[in-house]
């Protein structure tokens, strides 16, 4: 199994997330909004209501001070801390769009660097069912098959954990932030006592990006997101289970009043001879996919389309739906339904339907 230069990535990832963000706009409140780290995130809203310069005295009573609430008081399930009254110029809040409040696109919503925020959903489902597991997973690398059938429940658990940080803003001057993304998706055979109830996959993934803002129309539609990056995804084990691909990543993000859809075209990293676990993997997981995001109503909806773009017998593809829907602060409840090839990686080439049911702590946007 190959890897592709992650390991810059990593250390960066494995730095202390105590490191102290830049300053924002001191008169801009919104892009504190997006921090999922709850002492980063208030120490944001200090700096932007101009509390961290005030005297520890008047800190804890501010008597003489009239306060207005801000719009976005209550963020995770936590009360911001007021705002000074000041001129209506300056108190108005906007709400950032949806790309804006994830990837601190325009100006005012900048951050600076190592500020810990959520990628994919974070979600944990107690069932995860379907009626074709992949009980002889295969490749065309004979050293991939394998020969013995597993004995292997239909219904297991599976939970994700995705994060991403800024490590460079303003890579060309004003323009150009790189971030680095961790996700790690596992499938659990918890129900499975005859085996002992093992992890029955697990795959990591790492990533690198170079993110730019943009401002294009296209057929109603707002382009504000382009970018490049570089992505390895690998089950970590070894033959004949093994399997792994490098990608070199496009992004483009589109958004209008309550939807994003994100494009991500890639090009897989060539593997020659006897490494590549896995070389029809691009006719399976695919050379691009899409992702639709809609708000409504505080429900989140949803909509993944991948495909090979490839006709005839290499033509392959998948879609998941998803669904988010409140129950209680920031818990959510979580259902995922997907049809087709590469659930996970051991399943890159194996055709079935998944369904799942749990809750989900962070959503797409």
């Amino acid at each position: 199994m190959r890897l592709i230069p992650c390991v810059a990535v990593m250390l960066v990832l494995g730095q202390p997330l105590t490191v102290r963000a830049q300053n924002p706009d001191p008169m801009d409140i919104r892009a504190c909004t997006a921090i999922e780290t709850d002492s980063q995130r208030l120490a944001c809203y200090d700096r932007a209501t101009g509390r961290a310069s005030l005297p520890a005295a008047q800190k804890k009573s501010e008597p003489t001070t009239q306060t207005t609430k801000s719009p976005n008081a209550a963020v995770f399930g936590h009360e911001a801390p007021a705002q000074a009254d000041t001129s209506p110029e300056e108190n108005e809040v906007k709400s950032l769009s949806l790309l804006d409040s994830r990837w601190e696109l325009t100006p005012e919503s900048k951050l600076g660097t190592f500020n810990l925020r959520g990628y994919k959903p974070i979600t944990i489902m107690p069932v995860f069912a379907t009626s074709n597991q992949n009980t002889q997973p295969h490749s065309p690398n004979p050293i991939n098959t394998v020969n013995t059938p597993q004995d292997l429940d239909n219904i297991e658990a599976k939970f994700q954990l995705s994060l991403k940080t800024k490590v460079w803003q303003g890579v060309f001057g004003d323009a150009g932030d790189v971030w680095v993304a961790y996700t790690q998706t596992s499938h659990w055979q918890v129900y499975n006592k005859d085996i002992s109830r093992p992890f029955r996959e697990t795959n990591y993934e790492p990533e690198a990006m170079l993110v730019f803002n943009t401002n294009y129309d296209v057929a109603g539609w707002s382009g504000r997101l382009l970018g490049i990056g570089v992505n390895h995804e690998s089950n970590g084990r070894s033959d004949p289970l093994s399997r792994s691909w490098n990608r070199v990543m496009g992004y483009a993000g589109f958004e209008r009043d309550g939807w994003t859809v994100m494009l991500r075209p890639w090009w897989r990293v060539p593997e020659g001879g006897t490494d590549d676990n896995n070389p029809d993997i691009s006719n399976y997981m695919g050379r691009a996919d899409m992702q639709i995001i809609r708000e409504w109503k505080g429900q989140e909806f949803g909509l993944m389309l991948r495909h090979s773009l490839r006709g005839g017998s290499e033509s392959h593809g998948a879609a998941q739906f998803t669904w988010a829907f409140p129950i209680a602060g920031n818990l959510r409840g979580y259902m995922e339904l997907f049809k087709g090839y590469g659930e996970s990686m051991i399943d890159y080439n194996h055709n079935a339907t998944y369904l799942g049911i749990g809750l989900s702590l962070l959503d797409w946007y």
